[in-house]
């Protein structure tokens, strides 16, 4: 069952809702649909990160390491590999740490 409305939820987030006196319609996503949704959830909380001010910059932060962690799952791969990955490209071709940008080669 797809939905054309609706939006991915933190998977607490009825419970919450039934705990205020809410009854939450709501359904589990097949695989490609939950994929497809996780995506949309990325670009939701980069742009949520991206107007944060200081006071929830870190928690819009915490929200998108979040959906990263559950499209690693869905991707088959696990945190530990994803970092390891990581740690792998930032040892061959350095991580943001320098703030180095490159403007072009003389």
């Amino acid at each position: 069952m797809e939905s054309v409305g609706g939006k991915l939820v933190r998977d607490r987030i009825p419970e919450i809702i039934r705990a205020g006196g809410g009854d939450p319609v709501t359904y589990q996503a097949e695989p490609d649909e939950f994929r497809r949704r996780l995506r949309d959830k990325l670009r939701e909380e980069v742009d949520e990160f991206l107007e944060a001010d200081d006071a929830t910059v870190v928690e819009e932060l915490a929200d998108i390491l979040e959906v990263v962690y559950a499209l690693a799952a869905d991707l088959g791969t696990t945190t530990d590999a994803l970092e390891t990955t990581r740690a792998a490209k930032a040892a061959a071709r350095g991580a943001f740490t320098d703030r180095t940008i490159w403007t072009g080669i003389a």
